[in-house]
């Protein structure tokens, strides 16, 4: 599971804790837990208890009206910003956009950075004990939507407090979730930011069953009944580093590892952090929920402002798709912009190049922190 350091167990216990209070950069950010009982997913399902994992950055107003909450990606987690600890060799992923002064001004702003359900990250998911067994769920758990992901979210920052949301801004599958969000409680955030990603699966349904097909190829898969014999390492591993190479790794490595075995080592190692950090039924069932995912269908229920951003070089979301996701939302009466990222970094770029797209991020977010007239 991530590293970091958690601080309580329920929302209850911390959700009023300003995390960050009076401090400069965030070198000290603790990641902390939600818990609630009882949840009712859309199949009618429900969870005896979930979880969600968080982080946070800023401190919440009084009125509970300066939050922004930020989504992460499919098999990332939601270290978006900071460090854990000042020596630690690398910040979150967005930590070019989120901070002291940076285009999301933790100075200003109180920025909720969650984990999804399903993830591996400290949230409810696969691999959480099955209160009914006592071993992990596995393939047993149960199927849920954006639609699931978003509500709990919605339960976590009632819990914390916030009663209205300057916007909701991600990445890639936190994109998905962006979108979901301005179609779920359209009233309930100004602004919507989604970068590298789409409002709706263009996937094929047998995306799903290719995946399982592919994770079977690993003596230990067992139906994915696997955590006894130890875990898919191989597979996940194989996959990964294709994963990472699909996301335009070796452009972002080619300037300090000049020499290709030493940058086809750092992408081994990279994938195998994460292969023992990642569940490889979370990656079935998150993979499932994308494939029913479709806010395209309520772009009339948006009501925020929403800023589309691609990258020119990014192979799963290309700004080719931009022209029809535009013309759909103002069709829709939706006031949206979109903003081409030029950059060689592929589906990382709005990470990796914060800086290119900083600017337009910033502006944003100054238009929709104004009061709604």
């Amino acid at each position: 599971m991530a590293t970091g350091r958690w601080r309580g167990t329920l929302g209850f216990a911390i959700g009023f804790l300003p995390a960050l209070a009076g401090a400069g950069e965030l070198d000290r950010v603790q990641q902390q837990r939600f818990t609630t009982q009882n949840f009712r997913l859309e199949s009618g399902v429900v969870l005896p208890e979930l979880t969600l994992a968080y982080e946070t950055y800023g401190t919440l107003a009084p009125d509970g009206r300066n939050a922004v909450l930020v989504t992460h990606g499919f098999t990332s987690s939601h270290h978006m910003a900071g460090k854990y600890a000042p020596t630690d060799a690398r910040a979150g992923s967005w930590d070019g956009l989120i901070g002291p002064g940076k285009a999301i001004d933790t100075d200003r702003l109180f920025v909720v950075s969650s984990n999804m359900l399903g993830s591996s990250y400290g949230s409810t998911g696969p691999a959480s004990r099955n209160p009914a067994t006592g071993k992990p769920y596995g393939p047993d758990f149960p199927d849920f939507t954006l639609t699931d992901m978003v509500t709990a979210q919605k339960a976590m920052l009632d819990n914390l407090g916030v009663k209205h949301l300057v916007a909701v801004a991600g990445p890639s599958y936190g994109g998905y979730q962006a979108f979901q969000w301005a179609v779920t409680f359209p009233t309930f955030m100004n602004g919507v930011v989604v970068a590298v990603s789409a409002p709706k699966s263009t996937a094929p349904m047998s995306a799903l069953t290719d995946l399982k097909a592919r994770l079977a190829t690993d003596p230990n898969w067992n139906g994915g009944w696997y955590h006894e014999r130890g875990g898919v390492p191989t597979v996940m591993t194989q996959m990964r580093i294709e994963t990472l190479k699909r996301y335009g790794i070796e452009d972002q490595l080619k300037d300090k590892f000049p020499d290709p075995a030493a940058r086809e080592a750092e992408i081994q190692r990279q994938a195998t952090i994460w292969v023992n950090e990642f569940d490889a039924n979370s990656m079935v069932a998150l993979r499932r929920a994308s494939l029913v995912y479709d806010a395209e269908k309520d772009f009339s229920k948006i009501r925020a402002k929403l800023l589309y951003v691609l990258c020119t070089t990014d192979k799963l979301f290309p700004p080719s798709i931009a022209p029809a996701v535009m013309a759909k939302l103002k069709a829709a009466g939706v006031d949206a912009r979109f903003v081409e990222l030029k950059s060689p970094l592929g589906h990382s770029a709005s990470g990796l190049d914060a800086e290119k797209w900083a600017p337009d991020l910033k502006a944003f977010m100054a238009q929709v922190a104004q009061p709604a007239s």
